[in-house]
């Protein structure tokens, strides 16, 4: 799984990088055999938090995290993992601002330097699979799985995000069929768009469900042009 120092980053590949290093909060007594750990620096250790849910998310047959689990996982005490988040919720939370932020930066990216419609919507549901392949742990957040238990705001919070990313279709796609002369652009976009965004959901969901097994982007090519030209 890829993973980044900083969960507002956008580069989708950078999640791995650098996670902060396990250390506890507090540094244990030194002793002549032993250095003096240093205490993580500010933010270092809300980011390895995070880091770590998310390993522990990409586990095939995961079952809940708890935070008992993820604060033995950290090696510190659950009182711990409150004084950098007020509850678990938001902890994914800050798994969501990284799907939103990663994602979204770079569909401006595409919608900036793409001219052709029908690329934009190849690259945008392309750049969609790919993330979640390369972040396993983030994939079961984006179809629901890890927040099946969890506060009822994330899901409402990862349906908006596939709102969202289904609107930026919408827009290319609405361009590429006035380009083509359609006689109904605006009803051609929104079936479009909301097939492949149940394409996209549906690959997500297939990919979390066989332990990351089925790879979200097998055949994308030939889907894409099945569905869009």
């Amino acid at each position: 799984m890829t993973h980044t120092t900083d969960p507002t980053a956008a580069d989708p590949d950078a999640f791995d990088a650098a996670a902060a290093p396990a250390d506890a909060l507090a540094p244990p007594v030194a002793t002549a055999a032993a250095p003096v750990r240093k205490r993580p620096k500010p933010g270092e250790r809300r980011v390895q938090i995070l880091h770590t849910l998310a390993s522990m998310l990409e586990q095939p047959g995961a079952e809940r995290v708890t935070t008992a689990a993820l604060a033995a996982k950290l090696d510190v005490s659950e009182a711990a993992l409150y004084r950098h988040f007020a509850s678990k919720a938001q902890m994914f939370e800050g798994l969501i601002e990284f799907i939103e932020q990663s994602v979204f930066s770079l569909v401006n990216q595409i919608n900036e330097r793409e001219t052709n419609a029908t690329v934009q919507v190849h690259k945008i549901v392309t750049l969609l699979l790919q993330f979640g392949e390369k972040n396993p742990g983030m994939t079961r957040v984006m179809v629901g799985d890890a927040l099946v238990f969890e506060n009822d705001r994330l899901l409402t919070r990862m349906n908006q995000f596939f709102d969202r990313v289904e609107s930026q279709l919408r827009q290319s796609l609405r361009s590429a069929a006035e380009a083509a002369g359609s006689a109904t652009p605006t009803v051609d976009s929104n079936a479009q768009a909301s097939i492949l965004t149940a394409f996209a959901v549906g690959r997500l969901q297939r990919f979390a469900r066989s332990g990351f097994k089925r790879s979200p982007t097998e055949h994308l090519d030939v889907a894409l042009r099945l569905i869009v030209g």
